[in-house]
């Protein structure tokens, strides 16, 4: 028998990440399968890592794939160059699709239709819809026409009231079986320096440059608001990506504060301590966290933990953002403010994250909707076994 080949498409970081953990698994099952990818926004780094190689040019663009949070920002994209790339993209996708025996495809309209142009037969992942935000997903026109083709073979979703959802409107192939973003946060057993006699809040300032940067200055200032008002001993741990990392030196100058090896130190000798490596270490053992990010918030509300955010500046991490978030992951997010935080907010906020620290009956209920929202970990395999079968099935 061939090599089972399979070209993977996504559009977004948290696309990207969700299909590493299927080739992951894909692999598990299966070392000889022959894999591409093509991420039609950013640059494809998750890929990079797994060895996979990438088909087409990339470039990471202003929006990061947010254009449905801001639409003025979709004419940033084009002046650096969108159009000329998703051309190029889906010039090299119409030639090289023909070599490979099936598509997966995670994120929404844009790679299910570039999935259906090819005329080869896909599995979705459909990480960006969930029946959460509205009470009934709007499909439009064209979005059940490409999940209801038959070469659409399986539809994957992000909760089972999703799926559920989605047959009821006639997409009869829909099914929940765990997302894959749950399944790479098996701490590594990174030592984070933790004090057992302190709990531990989580820092998330989410994964994009500037975005991240300005983000963390801003949750910086909330530590030393909340370090004012606790009554209890908190240490602080952030997951930082490597290039926000690079970044710290600059932060801590305009806060006035130190910094000396992912160290942060303000003038009264508070302590936040930053890693670049730790992201799974850190969500595990956090009390609580404060996020600014899309997908490290779901996870860590998967993972059952109360979530804290304010808004930012955006392009990504906005209020329309965060309230969009608020709705798909329910009562484990707690919104703070309206508007990019300012020193009201940030007051605000820290008062609900002591609060939250001493409600034990609302810690236990982010426990249960943890698992409701975004379900156990496994998924990753299961999507990746229909893959092989429906390749098998189609060759």
């Amino acid at each position: 028998m061939n090599n089972q080949r399979i070209l993977f498409l996504s559009n977004g970081h948290g696309e990207d990440t969700c299909n590493g953990e299927i080739i992951k698994a894909l692999l598990s099952l299966d070392a000889n399968v022959e894999m591409a990818a093509v991420p039609i926004v950013g640059e494809g780094n998750i890929y990079q890592g797994l060895g996979v190689p990438i088909l087409t040019p990339t470039r990471t663009l202003p929006s990061g794939g947010f254009l449905y949070m801001n639409p003025w920002v979709f004419f940033k994209d084009i002046a650096s160059g969108l159009i000329g790339l998703l051309g190029k993209q889906l010039q090299i996708i119409g030639k090289q699709a023909a070599y490979y025996d099936i598509l997966m495809v995670t994120g929404d309209i844009v790679v299910a239709a570039i999935a259906y142009l090819t005329r080869k037969p896909y599995i979705i992942f459909l990480s960006a819809y969930s029946s959460y935000y509205e009470g009934k997903l709007n499909l439009g026109l064209i979005l059940p026409f490409l999940l209801k083709s038959p070469r659409c073979l399986v539809v994957f979703t992000r909760d089972q009231f999703t799926a559920e959802d989605l047959q009821n409107q006639g997409i009869k192939n829909a099914q929940f079986v765990g997302t894959p973003m749950m399944d790479n946060l098996t701490p590594r057993g990174v030592n984070l320096n933790l004090d057992s006699e302190s709990l531990m809040i989580a820092i998330l300032p989410g994964s994009r440059i500037p975005e991240a940067r300005n983000n963390l200055i801003l949750l910086l200032k909330l530590v030393e608001a909340i370090d004012q008002i606790s009554s209890q001993k908190i240490q602080f741990r952030v997951a930082a990506v490597a290039s926000l990392m690079a970044e710290l030196d600059g932060i801590a100058r305009g806060l006035n504060w130190q910094h000396q090896n992912g160290r942060l130190t303000n003038k009264k000798g508070l302590e936040v301590i930053c890693y670049s490596d730790s992201f799974a270490d850190i969500l595990n053992a956090a009390n609580l966290v404060i996020g600014m990010a899309g997908t490290a918030n779901e996870q860590a509300v998967g993972l059952g933990k109360p979530v804290i955010t304010i808004p930012g500046n955006g392009p990504a991490f906005t209020y329309r953002f965060a309230e969009a978030q608020l709705r798909l992951l329910g009562l484990s997010i707690q919104l703070i403010g309206t508007k990019p935080a300012d020193d009201f907010i940030l007051n605000q906020a820290a008062q609900k994250v002591n609060q939250t620290l001493e409600n034990t009956e609302y810690l236990k209920l982010c426990l249960n909707n943890g698992e409701q929202r975004m379900g156990k970990p496994g998924g990753s395999l299961k999507i990746a076994n229909f893959v092989l079968i429906g390749n098998r099935e189609n060759t």
